[in-house]
């Protein structure tokens, strides 16, 4: 059964309320990576799987910016990146390609986000990649995969190497290019890359001050999730952060929820 959605006059949306649900929190994602400033004016991507055996996912209309975007505007496409809703929006070919890579590859996975944020990248650029520097850098690094950078994404050869690359980890890092995490829902993509961005501007502050660090030792690394589970109660972000967000979103402006 389709229900009818609140939406502006120029993206008009019929879908689920399960799609609706999902639209809702990858709208607020989008408008918490500008809150955060890790948005890169309209280059970078959040997508979201829709429920249902089709395989289609959310995109950002390409051209919006990240604090305009509303759930009846998010784009759903299929995974050769066609559209499959009307929508007045084109996708960005970039992003098509890196996220319905991982989409295709990953059915744990619901949420795929990726930042080019000032200290992501220059992390990024760096050899060494994350330094277990900071209580933030050992969620990161026992689940950590590098892709190594082959110019903008456009080229669908490139799928199978970012993939391998990947493996079954939920942290990425794009070579000379940025973040990307992986969540099993929104609220988990989000998570991380809160963790990443994080680990990443302690790094570069650290490194930044000229005195000699204090490396993490690889044994606290190796219990960091039993250590999470632990601290959080064994609550997922779902419940734990998503909603103190949301309504942080709500203070600011309920927009997004259109």
């Amino acid at each position: 059964m389709l229900e009818s959605v609140p939406s502006p006059a120029d993206a008009p949306v019929r879908c689920s309320p399960e799609e609706w649900a999902i639209r809702v929190d990858l709208a607020a994602a989008y408008r918490l990576v500008a809150y955060f400033r890790w948005d890169d004016l309209v280059f970078t991507h959040i997508t979201a799987r829709v429920p249902g055996p089709e395989h289609h996912f959310l995109i950002n209309p390409y051209g919006m910016l990240f604090d305009e975007i509303t759930a009846s505007s998010l784009v759903k496409i299929d995974m050769l990146g066609n559209k499959v809703a009307q929508s007045p929006w084109p996708i960005n070919p970039a992003g098509f390609i890196i996220h319905s890579a991982i989409h295709a590859a990953r059915d744990d996975v619901q949420c795929v986000m990726h930042t080019h944020t000032i200290n992501g990248v220059a992390v990024s650029a760096q050899k060494n990649g994350v330094l277990p520097l900071s209580q933030q850098s050992i969620f990161v690094l026992q689940n950590l995969a590098y892709h190594d950078y082959e110019g903008v994404a456009l080229r669908d050869d490139e799928k199978p190497r970012l993939v391998a690359d990947l493996g079954g980890k939920n942290y990425l890092m794009l070579r000379n290019h940025g973040l990307l995490t992986l969540g099993r829902t929104i609220a988990d993509a989000f998570q991380g890359m809160y963790l990443f961005e994080t680990a990443c501007a302690v790094q570069l502050r650290a490194q930044s001050g000229g005195g000699e660090l204090i490396p993490v030792a690889q044994e606290i690394i190796d219990s960091a999730q039993s250590q999470a589970r632990q601290a959080a109660n064994g609550q997922g972000p779902e419940r734990l952060i998503w909603p103190g967000l949301l309504r942080r979103l709500d203070r600011i402006d309920q927009s997004y929820r259109s």
